[in-house]
């Protein structure tokens, strides 16, 4: 295809749509900034002194919700998208989905090409593969727990001391179970079932 002023005609309708984000106040957004702007974004949305948590990140919400079909969102590094191998291969697998190319300039990562998908691909791969050994470890971890005897799961709300002093306020008449739950913290449920179990252990 004919190219004019030296441009590839099938890329003009492609929108570059930058995202930068700092953890801190003391950090600057300037230097991101820069770099999105020479490379041509049409625009910048930003988070400013928030962490990577993606769910208070009002400025890559807005990034993601302006994005379409062929356009491509642009940070200055990979990090800058998510803390984590999971939650990047999380959202660069919604921008596949919608047909939305994702690149990092810092680590020359472009899905747009075929470089850029294998090395996605890539890191999804490893992604499970984490997933995976982080399950082996915590099953493993579990079992050896129970052979040492170990009580697994949360600790109980009430301890047995708590629980047989509630047990005699109770019979003696001196204060209402609901009372008695409120002084202790917990529900009145639960401090029915405590006493519940603790009476099938006698």
């Amino acid at each position: 295809m004919k190219r004019e002023n030296g441009r590839d005609p099938t890329r003009q309708h492609t929108r570059l749509i930058g995202y930068a984000r700092v953890s801190t106040e003391d950090q600057s957004l300037h230097l991101q900034i820069d770099a999105l702007r020479a490379a041509e974004c049409k625009a910048i949305y930003r988070d400013n002194g928030v962490s990577g948590v993606a769910a208070k990140r009002l400025g890559l919400a807005k990034a993601l919700k302006v994005l379409r079909h062929g356009d491509v969102l642009v940070t200055w590094k990979l990090d800058r998208l998510g803390r984590s191998l999971a939650e990047l291969i999380a959202i660069m697998a919604e921008l596949e989905r919608r047909g939305v190319g994702f690149r990092s300039l810092s680590e020359s990562i472009d899905t747009t090409t075929p470089g850029g998908r294998l090395v996605f691909h890539v890191m999804g791969a490893l992604a499970e593969f984490e997933r995976g050994l982080v399950s082996e470890r915590t099953k493993a971890g579990m079992a050896a727990a129970k052979a040492r005897g170990v009580t697994l799961g949360r600790p109980p709300k009430l301890t047995a001391a708590q629980i047989e002093g509630a047990r005699r306020s109770i019979e003696s008449n001196t204060v209402t179970a609901r009372d008695l739950a409120n002084s202790l913290g917990v529900t009145p449920l639960t401090l029915a079932r405590a006493l519940k179990r603790r009476e099938g252990d006698r």
